[in-house]
């Protein structure tokens, strides 16, 4: 028998759009940490043949699939924009099976901690998955800035996402850490860098 090896403690990780959240997460991954992103969960569970895509097209009607049987996001996305009773309706369906495929991909972490990478920590109650939270935070001119850049999309859009997603106040509170990316990608990994080793010593995010 082999001695169990310690669960591995789990830091969620978010920021609000073009914070530089991804780009953290993704060196945290060079760096050999186990990482689940939200976003991918909540695509695996709306796949063709899984309950939850049914569901959907039985409540909102055809138009919400493409051809090929695929959840038309872009569809949905205006259904649920113009009314918030059928966004909770939606969210309510999802989050339970989201937080589940994420727990179900976490548990296949072998590093001394997993990270849960989600833009919507806070807001969706998934922090409460997590030991510690680290906030990437960046001004919201940079946001905007890094976004337009990003995304073929207009300044309203994002303002309207700044919007919709949790008051950096709101994030920030909830933090344990905070990195304040407001210069280049270099320094931004040196940070993920200096973090990642200083979670090493921890034992279950907590110092």
């Amino acid at each position: 028998m082999n001695t169990p090896v310690e669960k591995p403690w789990i830091l969620g990780l978010t920021g609000g759009i073009g914070s530089g959240k991804s780009a953290a997460a993704q060196h945290f991954i060079d760096l050999g940490v186990h990482v689940v992103d939200a976003d991918h969960a909540a695509r695996w569970v709306v796949e063709p043949g899984r309950p939850a895509l049914a569901r959907i097209a039985e409540h909102f009607g055809p138009g919400v699939l493409q051809a090929d049987g695929q959840l038309d996001r872009a569809a949905l996305r205006k259904l649920i924009f113009e009314v918030p009773e059928e966004r909770r309706w939606l969210e309510a369906l999802l989050h339970p099976l989201i937080a589940k495929e994420i727990v179900e991909h976490l548990a296949k972490a072998q590093s001394p901690y997993a990270i849960l990478v989600s833009p919507l920590l806070i807001e969706s109650g998934q922090y409460a998955m997590t030991q510690r939270v680290l906030v990437i935070d960046a001004p919201e001119h940079l946001q905007i800035e890094r976004t337009l850049q990003r995304d073929q999309t207009s300044e309203q859009q994002v303002q309207a996402i700044l919007k919709a997603q949790s008051s950096r106040q709101n994030r920030v509170d909830h933090a344990d850490d905070v990195v304040v990316n407001d210069r280049d990608l270099a320094w931004l990994h040196s940070e993920v860098e200096r973090l990642h080793h200083f979670y090493l010593t921890l034992r279950g995010g907590q110092s």
